[in-house]
């Protein structure tokens, strides 16, 4: 729930609190009114009898008799108010005055107002001539009425109440929907953040503390702007180490290993060579070395071909690829056949991505090889734009597997994609295609 719609609604509960809080004073001040004028009923009567001709001598026929309208006490009572007068031996008479309310009262109103006490006791005031005690005259609220009188007080102070509630509910929607205005510029502004693109700074606003949230995050973004692009060179310089000692290792390996072999190899040739014509166990097992130290050699090869680069400065990205597909075609023989589609032109590509995408190709090839049991492998690599551009890298299988299981796998493989994907500010997916894995990889790329 947005700010104003909270102030809103806060504002409409207090609002409802005030509310019945008027209403009980209104039903407070109603009684206490009725009350007031039952009282002045009350004593208007007893003052008019104590003055009437004759009641020195109060009897049965001390007053006339007639019909409670023509009674002249009747005009004395206020509106809503009832009277019963007793006189001496004489039967008490009930007198009630008029009420023009009109409308209809809510049930539970008229049952609060009718209930035992509701409207207090009768009020009581004695009829005394020339100090001699009378009678005397009850007044009380007539419950009708007073629920009258009660609800026409209640809808005023109500609708009153409701109406300024209506109006102030409206105003503070729109003075804090204006107040927060600010805060939907700075979520956008969250939104769409990325530490390594550049955006220009939050504006400067009225309010003081939308403005210190702005400078905050504004602050904010220029140290992770800054941390991204130290963690982008980080990641440059660890992709471009393990590079340098992939070519070292390849070296070594074909410098040192490869003389090894090769001598080990004429080694052997010799020893089969020289034996006696009646040491065929000592020719046999100079064969022996001769096949093991051939089989390390084809090791040692598969092993140069993973580790050392092609020319991306002569051949280009595209033909690295290609020939990559190629050596795997020569080593698969009878296996899985793959299918590989190269679109764009890939003049102008740094060798540092050049190096990286082709590894990447490595990996992703590999393991759709290792970990499934393909029967094709597409793979496709396209770039768009000129210049500036994309270069995306498709790896489909039709070897089954699970491409979340896949996604959250231990091993070197895809550690190794994503760093490498990191310091070209690049992105990897895993989805599955139906039948296998989908790897998908976008790179941004400068010509």
């Amino acid at each position: 729930m947005s700010l104003p719609a909270h102030l809103a609604l806060r504002l409409l509960i207090v609002t409802l609190l005030c509310l019945a809080g008027a209403v009980a004073w209104t039903l407070w001040e109603a009684r206490s009114a009725l009350r007031g004028e039952a009282a002045v009923s009350a004593e208007r009567i007893a003052a008019a009898l104590a003055r009437q001709p004759g009641l020195g001598s109060v009897g049965p026929a001390a007053l006339p008799v007639g019909e409670p309208g023509a009674e002249p006490t009747i005009l004395m009572l206020l509106p809503g108010i009832c009277a019963e007068i007793r006189l001496g031996s004489e039967m008490p008479r009930r007198l009630c005055g008029d009420w023009d309310g009109l409308g209809t009262v809510p049930a539970w109103l008229a049952a609060v107002l009718s209930s035992a006490r509701a409207l207090g006791d009768p009020v009581v005031r004695e009829i005394v001539y020339r100090g001699r005690r009378l009678g005397s005259v009850s007044t009380w609220p007539d419950s009708g009425a007073a629920a009258g009188r009660a609800w026409r007080q209640v809808r005023f102070a109500s609708g009153l109440a409701l109406s300024l509630a209506g109006a102030t509910a409206i105003l503070v929607w729109l003075a804090a929907a204006g107040l927060v205005a600010p805060a939907g510029r700075i979520v956008r502004h969250l939104d769409g953040f990325d530490a390594g693109a550049s955006r220009p700074p939050l504006p400067r606003f009225k309010a003081a503390e939308f403005d210190r949230i702005a400078t905050a995050f504004d602050a904010l973004a220029g140290r992770l702007a800054r941390t991204e692009s130290e963690r982008t060179a980080l990641m440059q310089r660890l992709v471009q180490v393990q590079e340098e000692e992939r070519q070292s290792l390849a070296r070594d390996l074909h410098d040192a290993f490869g003389q090894c072999l090769a001598a080990a190899g004429a080694l052997a040739a010799a020893i089969e060579a020289g034996a006696p014509t009646d040491r065929a166990d000592l020719r046999a097992d100079a064969r022996g070395i001769e096949a093991v130290v051939a089989s390390m050699r084809e090791s040692l090869r598969g092993a140069l071909a993973r580790l050392e680069l092609p020319d991306f400065a002569g051949i280009g990205l595209g033909d690295g690829i290609r020939g990559l597909v190629s050596d795997w075609r020569a080593r698969l023989r009878t296996g899985p056949s793959l299918h590989l589609d190269v679109e764009g032109d890939w003049s102008g590509l740094s060798d540092e991505a050049s190096a990286s995408l082709y590894r990447i190709t490595q990996e992703l090839l590999t393991n759709a090889l290792r970990h499934g049991r393909p029967s094709h492998v597409f793979l496709r690599l396209q770039r768009t734009g000129i210049g500036d551009g994309t270069v995306t890298l498709t790896v489909d299988d039709n070897g089954g597997g699970d491409a979340a299981r896949a996604a959250g796998a231990s091993g070197r493989g895809l550690p190794g994609i994503r760093a490498r994907l990191a310091a070209l500010g690049g992105q990897l997916s895993l989805t599955g295609n139906g039948s296998g894995i989908r790897a998908r990889v976008t790179v941004p790329v400068h010509g």
